[in-house]
């Protein structure tokens, strides 16, 4: 019972349903490189691997930032600094996800299989870059964007260099809504030995520079779509997402970050799941 307990709280402690965030992004590199729905077989390993991956990291980032974490009153209640799980415990559930991804692309193929340690390595790299860079958000969009990258080559055993504009949307989109969450910690970072974007611009430019990475997000997803051939149901993708990032930004204002964990998360799940749907309903129409 008590390893159940201990499971239970570190995937509450890991946002494991927020997996929604990268995931949909992830199945749509998938389904691009299938041009359809790819195989049960492959499908399956894809999603395991890509929640491995997350859980992974999301462990990972609390064991580094225990310290930062226990410091900061925003997440002082987080489950290591609180004392409700042990930093054995989490060391441990960092091993055996870390595990099962490099074991899900081996059950894909050869090149997914050599690949996995580098993808572990950018997506534990972000865990660190706070502490030496204040683009630490797009680390963190680097690490998220891995996720169609890996998917492609989940499906082909292959790389192909129109994905990596795909990758580079989700780069820009995982730091631009990483810039506006971290718009909450400004007074705790500014006292910290920590860097980041509004610490260094302050919250009014850290708004627009999160504004900027998203038009940069739209602009690179319209690409997509021509680059791939895609038609108007994955053109009327992109412009929904467009208007789904406008109403984000509308949730949170420079003297008003109340709604920013509703801009977060709720807004960019819908915008990942939606934009899968529209790529996926494109490219099983024209089929």
């Amino acid at each position: 019972m008590a390893l159940l307990r201990s499971v239970g709280t570190t995937l509450e402690m890991i946002k494991w349903e927020h997996s929604v965030l990268t995931l949909p992004f992830g199945l749509t590199g998938a389904v691009l490189a299938a041009r359809g729905i790819p195989s049960l077989h492959t499908s399956i390993w894809i999603i395991v691997a890509l929640v491995a991956a997350r859980s992974a990291a999301m462990a990972f980032n609390r064991l580094v930032d225990a310290t930062i974490d226990a410091a900061n009153p925003r997440t002082r209640i987080r489950a290591l600094p609180a004392g409700r799980l042990g930093k054995g415990f989490v060391t441990w559930f960092v091993v055996v996800t870390s595990a099962i991804l490099i074991f899900a692309a081996y059950r894909l193929n050869p090149l997914a299989f050599y690949l996995s340690p580098v993808a572990l390595a950018i997506i534990f790299l972000y865990s660190f870059s706070k502490r030496f860079t204040r683009w630490s958000h797009l680390v963190l969009g680097l690490a998220m964007g891995t996720a169609p990258i890996a998917a492609w080559i989940a499906v082909r055993g292959s790389l192909d260099p129109r994905i990596l504009i795909l990758t580079a949307a989700v780069v820009f989109w995982g730091a631009g809504f990483d810039i506006l969450y971290s718009c909450q910690d400004f007074d705790f970072d500014c006292s910290a030995d920590v860097y980041s974007v509004p610490k260094a611009f302050g919250i009014r430019a850290s708004l627009n520079i999160a504004r900027l990475f998203h038009l940069m997000t739209v602009l690179l997803l319209a690409w997509m779509v021509v680059a791939f051939g895609l038609g108007k149901i994955a053109v009327a993708g992109v412009v929904f997402v467009a208007l789904l990032l406008i109403y984000e930004h509308s949730l949170v204002k420079h003297d008003d970050l109340s709604r920013v964990n509703a801009a977060f998360f709720t807004m960019n799940g819908l915008i990942s799941m939606a934009f899968l749907f529209f790529i996926a309903g494109d490219l099983m129409l024209a089929r």
